[in-house]
């Protein structure tokens, strides 16, 4: 049920794919995407060809990681035509493989840079938070969303919400690497089940970020455990349910004339546009919001799949520009 890959440049042995999941996918995916399939799962099934992004954390700038970053042959991340590209967020990538080494933990001191996968800062660029504004993070677990947020702008208050417990202590650990002693206090971090925010929080946020749990396409296709990989495949069913019901209290949470983002990292339409469409057809008080001029503009970086309506956007990883899954839908509260 397992297959090995041959790691060709160290002979070491490589993570191991998972069957189950790979058929699952394959079954799925070749009639969604069609032609782009076989490229996607190129991909997808070999991470000596994933790419990482490094996102600079402007609250422990260092000028000497930058100049490395330069002679590694690193450039930014995301053109200056963006809509929106505040000048304090830096990102940079290069479009060769392989990975930065992290950055450990140390008590007292800030991180210098965050890796991440390029196309999970997007959600981040289509909520253009402004200074000021009040911010919700609704399923803000790692926390990478979060950190790239504040790289943008000062929120009036930045709420950053995971029901899951060991997910928000990655969270918490997440935002003191990264963010100083006095703005820290801006930011509350909740456990609260996300589905009940709306109703707890009514027409309190400017923005928010719906960061879905969602299928993990990459990781699930490298799971360990046959028996655990069988169940997830088998509960994902359910997850376009509690994607809606999160959404939809979202929307509850949303001030009039707020904007809402909401992301996922599946190529799955049934966790993607299905779920979006469902929210449009049944909440008389949402507009889809025209997200195209973005993607335009990253169109170098990022490959997309064609045919999606204007308020929406999928990532196809490729080989060079290996960045995604990502999905992400703009709304509008009237």
């Amino acid at each position: 049920l397992v297959i090995t890959l041959e790691n060709k440049t160290k002979g070491k042995l490589q993570k191991q794919i998972c069957q189950v999941a790979l058929d699952h996918f394959e079954k799925q995916y070749a009639t969604e995407l069609g032609e782009a399939w076989a490229s996607v799962r190129d991909v997808l099934t070999y991470p000596s060809c994933w790419q990482y992004a490094i996102l600079l954390n402007k609250f422990s700038p260092s000028a000497e990681l930058e100049n490395t970053l330069h002679v590694k042959g690193y450039h930014p991340a995301f053109p200056g035509s963006l809509p929106y590209l505040p000048a304090s967020f830096k990102c940079y990538i290069r479009r060769t493989p392989g990975r930065f080494p992290a950055q450990k933990h140390q008590a007292g001191k800030l991180k210098e840079y965050y890796l991440l996968n390029a196309a999970s800062l997007l959600p981040v660029l289509a909520l253009e938070v402004k200074d000021g504004e009040d911010v919700l993070d609704l399923c803000a677990a790692p926390g990478g969303k979060s950190v790239a947020t504040l790289q943008c702008a000062y929120p009036g208050q930045f709420h950053c919400n995971e029901y899951d417990d060991l997910r928000s202590r990655w969270l918490k650990q997440t935002i003191e690497s990264f963010i100083p002693d006095p703005l820290i206090n801006l930011i509350m971090v909740s456990k609260l089940d996300g589905r009940q925010i709306g109703d707890l929080k009514p027409e309190l946020y400017d923005k928010v970020l719906v960061d879905a749990p969602c299928s993990n396409d990459r990781s699930w296709l490298f799971s360990s455990d046959i028996q655990q990989a069988t169940l997830r495949l088998i509960q994902r069913k359910e997850l376009p349910s509690l994607q809606f019901q999160l959404l939809r209290s979202a929307i509850k949470a949303l001030r009039p004339g707020g904007s809402l983002v909401y992301s996922t990292c599946t190529l799955s339409k049934a966790e993607n546009s299905n779920v979006i469409n469902l929210i449009l057809n049944s909440c008389s008080n949402v507009m889809p919001v025209d997200i195209s001029e973005m993607a335009k503009a990253v169109s170098q970086e990022f490959t997309f799949l064609g045919g999606m309506q204007q308020h929406e956007l999928l990532v196809l990883p490729e080989k060079g520009r290996a960045w995604g899954p990502m999905y992400v839908a703009k709304l509008k509260k009237m």
